[in-house]
């Protein structure tokens, strides 16, 4: 019998898209390699370099240098006529590799992952009439881009109930979407023994004092030389991971003032594939509030203390995290500085934040989606 194949169309703009293929395909690989098989497809990979350039890269330099610029556009393609001409634009720079690789791969199933890539798709199946199913995997858990939502006949795979019920003042049927809690790679699904937390610590170099994580994503955290130094005037016992991703200048500043002040609980990394072990490390977390970042920090059931998030899209991840009390935002840093060293100095106000963190039932829902895929194949 033939495998069943699956492929997953993302774009590189932000790693919150890309997850959850990847989410998906090393859980397949792991529990289903004698029936199914996984593509990752990115449709810009052969497109034009401008084009790629200008949503790849502009989305990495507005968010770290121009957010209220980022913010603007967002805000710009919520005019439905702005973006119906901008997907078809996009869509004509990947038309052609986007469908050469369908048909050469022949998918039974295609999982959506990026909203750029919902018209090509469809353009293509429809002109080339491909039999194959099609399922929309909206990224975004609690706020979506309005431009996921245009066709209206997609099949959804949503990450919360309150991103249903916006679904449905839109009049998308409900029959069309389904939701499943978010959706994070299989290890999150187990959290660390205090005996898997002592070894990560030795492979580390990280001490037996509490331990403070700053972790911004592939391109860092914003203001992170402020953040930093900050931090290290907090008046505590503990001890800093600092993770710089792939920016550069970050990276180099980080090191040298570890460097010229002797600072052996200060730990630099660049870019690393072993968050897992450092927030399985941490007792609290200082991050950007993007998806998968948020939700890995509390499925570890550590604290995440929020200092920035993009409008409007991630506005709902730092609403569900402050309504529920399960962390903090405080876009000052000065005052976020303030909160770190109170949780690091009054054991009575951390625990209430670590107690409703390990309360809360968070599930990943990786296993739940990659069943409702197979089920689509049938």
């Amino acid at each position: 019998m033939a495998k069943k194949k699956l492929a997953f169309i993302y774009l590189n703009t932000g790693g919150g898209h890309l997850a959850p293929a990847k989410a998906i395909s090393e859980y397949l690989k792991k529990h289903n390699p004698g029936d199914t098989e996984s593509v990752l497809i990115n449709p810009f990979e052969k497109s034009c370099k401008l084009v790629r350039i200008i949503i790849e890269d502009g989305y990495r330099i507005l968010q770290n240098r121009a957010k209220w610029l980022y913010e603007g556009i967002y805000a710009l393609y919520k005019v439905r006529p702005i973006s119906e001409i901008t997907v078809r634009a996009v869509s004509k720079t990947v038309e052609k590799y986007l469908t050469q690789i369908l048909i050469d791969e022949k998918p039974d199933i295609i999982i959506i992952c990026h909203f750029f890539c919902i018209h090509p798709v469809y353009a293509i199946t429809e002109k080339h009439n491909l039999s194959n199913k099609i399922v929309t995997l909206v990224t975004d858990p609690y706020t979506a881009h309005a431009v996921w939502f245009l066709r209206k006949e997609q099949n959804f795979v949503l990450f919360s109930e309150r991103l249903k019920e916006h679904c449905l003042k839109l009049d998308i049927p409900e029959e069309n979407i389904h939701v499943f809690p978010f959706m994070l790679h299989e290890r999150f699904s187990h959290i660390a023994t205090d005996e898997e937390t002592k070894l990560f610590r030795e492979k580390h170099g990280i001490g037996n004092r509490k331990v403070v994580l700053v972790l911004g994503g592939g391109d860092g955290i914003p203001n992170g030389e402020h953040l930093l130094r900050n931090i290290l005037r907090i008046d505590a016992d503990f001890e800093i991971i600092f993770v710089c991703g792939k920016n550069a200048s970050l990276f180099k500043f980080a090191s040298s003032l570890k460097e010229k002040k002797n600072l052996s609980r200060l730990h630099v990394f660049g870019y690393i594939n072993f968050v897992y072990e450092l927030i399985s490390i941490s007792d609290i977390v200082i991050s950007k509030c993007g998806a998968s970042t948020f939700m890995e920090i509390l499925l570890s059931r550590k604290i995440p203390v929020v200092n920035s998030y993009i409008w409007e899209q991630e506005k709902g991840n730092v609403d569900f995290l402050v309504e529920n009390n399960l962390g903090i935002y405080e876009r000052d840093i000065h005052k976020l500085t303030k909160v770190v060293e109170r949780m690091l100095t009054d054991e009575v106000y951390f625990s209430q934040f670590t107690e409703r963190v390990k309360a809360y039932p968070f599930e990943n829902g990786t296993e739940k989606v990659t069943g409702y895929l197979l089920s689509c194949m049938k």
